[in-house]
């Protein structure tokens, strides 16, 4: 299983999600793409031991706030690592994506670029 991940959303990032990444590359058997500026990610991925094959990265410039209109942020931040992840998602690369940031904008994203189950 392949799980995306926005490297860039929420409190501490990237710094606690890529400290999460490895810890579940670790612990269970599944890989791992983190979305984001891979230049900081990186830096903060060579802090670690891990397989390295298990993880990969997915470069974005742009980064979603939690102060920003949820539909227009999905709308116009087309470079953030939340819209690059979701993008990946529906394109199959991933079985899932995880965000630990805005919830509105994840909403939007998931109805814009996901779209919804026919019938829900």
């Amino acid at each position: 299983m392949k799980i995306i991940v926005d490297g860039m959303g929420g409190d501490n990032s990237p710094v606690e999600i890529v400290k999460g990444s490895v810890d579940a590359v670790l612990e269970y058997d599944i890989n791992i793409i983190i979305v984001g500026n891979e230049d900081i990610i990186t830096r903060e991925l060579n802090k670690y031991t891990y397989p390295k094959e298990k993880i990969e990265l997915l470069h974005s410039e742009q980064v979603i706030s939690n102060d920003e209109d949820p539909a227009l942020a999905i709308r116009r931040k087309k470079d953030s690592s939340m819209v690059v992840g979701l993008k990946a998602l529906s394109e199959g690369l991933g079985h899932g994506f995880v965000s630990a940031g805005s919830t509105g904008a994840l909403l939007a994203g998931g109805l814009f670029i996901i779209k919804r189950i026919p019938g829900i």
